[in-house]
């Protein structure tokens, strides 16, 4: 066990701190299971909804969704293998790097990724409490948290 240094001020406890912190997690615990029972709901892993959802936004190579969804590269391939098997992605070239290949959603992978968005109440709802204004002011604070 380390000491302290008797000259360095003891880490100061903010409540207000604490309590955000928990109400975070809070919301993302909530979040995250209410993803997964939507994700069941279509036969998917929370992963796989996960990926998909990203590819419904833009067609990416691996190691961006690896990168965006914090994990291996290797781990992504395995996901993607199994959404390309059930018809809900598939690969292609990058156009700008034809060394390149994207991980891109069928039609029948927008259409699942759509009906799991529309699935998640969670998210919705509370977010419907806040005028506009607040939701903006809430957005901006969250991008500020995150660097961007």
């Amino acid at each position: 066990m380390a000491t302290q240094n008797p000259d360095t001020p003891a880490p100061r406890v903010d409540p207000l701190t604490l309590e955000v912190v928990e109400l975070i997690g809070a919301v993302v615990a909530r979040y995250y299971e209410e993803y997964e029972v939507a994700a069941g709901k279509h036969a998917l892993t929370g992963a796989q909804a996960r990926v998909l959802g990203l590819l419904s936004l833009e067609p990416m190579p691996m190691r961006r969704i690896a990168q965006k969804l914090k994990c291996e590269p290797s781990n992504v391939t395995g996901i993607v293998d199994r959404l390309e098997a059930r018809g809900l992605v598939e690969r292609r070239p990058d156009p700008a790097d034809r060394r390149v290949k994207l991980a891109a959603p069928t039609a029948d992978g927008l259409t699942t990724a759509r009906s799991l968005r529309e699935s998640l109440d969670f998210a919705r709802e509370p977010l419907a409490e806040l005028s506009r204004a607040e939701r903006e002011s809430l957005r901006d604070l969250l991008r500020r948290m995150l660097g961007g």
